[in-house]
């Protein structure tokens, strides 16, 4: 395991583009602008209702007071409490809506991530690991959540909380204005530089994450226990992790302690702010300057105490807004991820399909940023051409294996089908139709794979079938499960087809998640069946149970088979040999032993292993 390898893609040169990523935010908020503007109308309303309560604080302080006049008192002291009423009903209702917002925000995010991973190709996933994905898609979405779901409407609200203040102040007296405000600039100039250094340590804490996230997807699934366990490895694995786990409390103190003083300097001068406002106010009136009221002086300390809260406010969200222009910069990448794999703008659909398939003339390549799905082929020589120059003509109804040593291209001749890959060269037709011209639905209905490498869902038999027909009913998943010689068995298990499967499928064995995965691919009922070497890990008693299923599935099917195992293709139409990309040899299993060539060399071959599996 490789807890500190990265994905191999790298985003664009301008992804880093403040201004550019600004608006991208900003353009995620847009659906929803109609419900923005009531957050600001009643951020507006919440910031006039607030900076009259000094106003009244004076006319209390300087005329209902000294002259006595307790009608004005009175609705001076209604007016404090209604605005203070105000001010909490118009804050829940801005809290409410803008969280919902927020909230519709991060729902578009995570749908808009994932869905762009689903439309990936193979490629992207050989190269990037589990957990990566997982953690942009959790931690990196999750960890923006206060920034939707409440920083956007705080930086309006206290934006106007600070000119309404503002404008207040400079209407009590602008002198007292002045020397509060002088030290704003060097605050703001604080504020940004703390920004910029907690973006990059949170840049860093996140990768941190998704390294660590992978590490524990890898090895704390069931394959990775297993491996973990029998290796003698459980130790080492702790060991790893917590160094893992080490480096990431280091990075959670540097985010959480970066500019930490700096901003505790800001706190501290603008609490001691209204003494300066005591100190000047004395001053000016024993040097003879203009005379201040009492009431002038409280009201102006509390509009500044007023002040301060959003102020403080408003630098602690330009250094978060700071902060999480990191995190969407790592949302971005993802969704600026190039498809390699999409639909034409006019594909075709194919109501009836009878199953031909045709490779004319077929070269592939895996680009410089991909690993190969044939093990070594995709890496020991990027020169050579995976595939070169395939003609293969597969009758609709008849069945073709395909045959040839590891990294000959089998599984990736395959997988040109359904558009697993694109070809690089030539073309893969389906019916006469390039399947890069068929719409995705087409190909979906067309095309069923059964792998070496089965997947299961942690859930119930029955779901796990149903994932090829949401719609199946309790008697066609039976008789698709009595099809793939897997019924019987199902039935006799306490739950029958509730039995919930476990993680990867682990509570079944090879040859009973093989023939379950042909029970799924029975249910689809394709005209076009890929067998990647479907049988290759199983013994041979077993293989003969799952042959029987492959049998049932695989008539009047198209049927290819990327075989390792000679004996389960020897009744197809045509046997072909691929070496290094090339077809070598075609025919059928008869014509094929008496060329004596490189499939009789291979039949040779399984007969000596034969006795030792």
């Amino acid at each position: 395991m490789h807890p500190d390898r990265e994905a191999s893609w790298t985003p664009p040169a301008d992804a880093a583009d403040q201004p550019r990523q600004v608006r991208r935010i900003v353009s995620l908020f847009r659906p929803y602008r109609g419900r923005l503007a009531v957050v600001g109308l009643l951020v507006g309303a919440s910031s006039l209702v607030s900076v009259a309560t000094p106003f009244l604080l004076k006319e209390t302080l300087d005329v209902a007071i000294p002259e006595g006049r307790t009608g004005l008192l009175g609705l001076l002291a209604l007016g404090m409490i209604l605005s203070a009423v105000l001010t909490s009903v118009f804050g829940v209702l801005q809290t409410l809506i803008s969280t919902t917002v927020g909230q519709r925000v991060m729902h578009d995010l995570r749908t808009a991530v994932y869905g762009r991973l689903q439309r990936m190709s193979l490629a992207f996933f050989t190269r990037t690991r589990t957990g990566e994905v997982q953690s942009r898609i959790a931690n990196d979405i999750g960890g923006m959540q206060a920034t939707v779901t409440s920083t956007a409407t705080s930086l309006v609200s206290n934006f106007t909380s600070v000119v309404a203040t503002v404008v207040a102040m400079i209407a009590l007296d602008w002198r007292l204005t002045v020397v509060s405000l002088l030290l704003l600039p060097v605050f703001v100039w604080i504020s940004r530089r703390v920004g910029n250094e907690r973006k990059k340590i949170t840049t860093q804490r996140q990768k941190q994450m998704a390294a660590m996230a992978a590490t524990v997807t890898e090895s704390l699934s069931v394959s990775g226990i297993l491996l973990g366990r029998t290796m003698g490895r459980s130790d080492s694995l702790t060991r790893s992790f917590a160094d893992e786990s080490e480096r990431l409390v280091d990075l959670e103190v540097r985010a959480n302690m970066a500019g930490r003083w700096r901003m505790a300097v800001i706190t501290i001068v603008m609490a001691a702010m209204p003494a300066v406002i005591y100190w000047t106010a004395g001053m000016a009136l024993q040097l003879g300057g203009p005379d201040v009221s009492i009431g002038t002086i409280v009201a102006f300390v509390s509009l500044q105490q007023g002040l301060f809260r959003p102020t403080v406010s408003l630098l602690s969200t330009g250094v978060q807004i700071q902060t999480s222009l990191a995190l969407f910069q790592r949302i971005f990448e993802y969704l600026d991820l190039p498809i390699d794999i999409t639909e034409r703008e006019n594909p075709v659909h194919l109501d009836q399909i009878k199953g031909e398939v045709r490779f004319e003339d077929v070269t592939f390549h895996y680009d410089a940023a991909a690993d190969g799905g044939e093990g070594t082929e995709g890496k020991a020589d990027r020169g050579r051409p995976i595939l070169d120059g395939v003609d293969i003509t597969v009758p609709a109804g008849s069945s073709l294996a395909v045959v040839g040593p590891t990294g000959a291209g089998k599984s990736t001749l395959g997988y040109l089908v359904p558009r697993l890959y694109d070809v690089t060269g030539g073309r893969v037709t389906l019916d006469g139709v390039d399947v890069r011209d068929l719409d995705f639905d087409t190909l979906a209905r067309a095309v069923g794979v059964v792998s070496q490498e089965t997947y299961l869902f942690h859930a119930s038999v029955a779901d796990n079938l149903r994932f090829a027909k949401p719609d199946a009913t309790d008697e066609e998943l039976h008789a698709a499960a009595r099809a793939a010689q897997i019924h019987d068995h199902i039935a006799a298990l306490p739950d029958g087809y509730d039995t919930v499967v476990g993680e990867r499928g682990h509570r079944f064995s090879g040859g009973e998640k093989q023939r379950l995965a042909i029970a799924r691919t029975i249910l689809r009922d394709p005209p076009v069946l890929i067998l990647d070497e479907a049988t290759s890990a199983l013994d041979t008693r077993t293989e003969a149970a799952v042959q029987q299923a492959i049998d049932a599935l695989s008539a009047n099917r198209t049927t290819l088979t990327i075989a390792h195992r000679l004996s389960t293709v020897r009744g197809a139409d045509q046997i072909v040999v691929l070496d290094r990309g090339r077809v070598a040899e075609r025919g059928t299993h008869e014509e094929l032993l008496e060329l004596d060539g490189r499939y009789a060399a291979l039949v040779r071959r399984d007969a000596r292993l034969e006795p030792t599996r």
